[in-house]
């Protein structure tokens, strides 16, 4: 079953990849940052002044808070994502020499930077699977479905690496947010409109399945 959800959910979503913009290793690695607790949109619309001011980890771990808590004013968690984004920055440049590290253990060394982040970056920007990306929409889905019963995130990291084939590790978080923010939705899924709905065991408690 898992390999006809995946067929459908390809079907469904062929475009389906990160929705952050960047151009850079760097540009990735703090623009996954700043997208904790944070839509994509939002973040894609502040990273361009970010991204102009601090093309470097140099001028990124010289910046004042200040001027960081200006241009992040508008995302949530803006003041620690600030500090963190400052602390990265002179983490690169004293210990990496100033370039973001390809090895998930050294991107976990990073001010800020949690698996998911690390993941993330590893995956976008080095071609390279690690494991699984589980942000919100992926740990709800990932319930419904059925692939897993955990609340804790790596545990539901766990439980797709066993359940989803390694080839498709890369695109399956990218598959499950599309489907989370279209039609899997927080609150009240559109089950009746959903093409997984003859393959979900909570298609079943329709729209009121939270």
């Amino acid at each position: 079953m898992v390999e006809t959800i995946l067929s459908i959910l390809k079907d469904t979503y062929p475009n389906a990849r990160c929705s952050l913009d960047f151009s850079t290793p760097l540009q990735a690695l703090m623009a996954v940052i700043l997208s904790a607790q944070c839509r994509d949109e939002r973040v894609n619309q502040v990273t361009p002044s970010l991204f102009a001011g601090y093309s470097d980890a140099a001028a990124l771990s010289a910046a004042r808070q200040e001027d960081l808590e200006d241009l992040l004013k508008s995302l949530g968690l803006y003041r620690s994502k600030a500090r963190n984004l400052k602390r990265m920055g002179e983490v690169l440049v004293n210990q990496y020499g100033g370039q973001v590290p390809s090895e998930l253990s050294k991107l976990l060394s990073l001010p800020g930077v949690g698996r998911k982040t690390a993941l993330c970056v590893l995956q976008e920007v080095f071609d390279q699977v690690d494991g699984v990306v589980v942000d919100t929409h992926v740990a709800r889905l990932a319930r419904r479905l059925g692939w897993s019963s955990a609340q804790n995130v790596q545990a539901i990291e766990r439980d797709l690496m066993a359940a989803i084939p390694k080839k498709d590790w890369a695109v399956i978080n990218h598959l499950l947010i599309a489907h989370g923010r279209e039609i899997c939705v927080a609150g009240r899924p559109r089950c009746t409109d959903c093409p997984l709905r003859s393959l979900c065991p909570s298609a079943e408690q329709g729209e009121e399945k939270v």
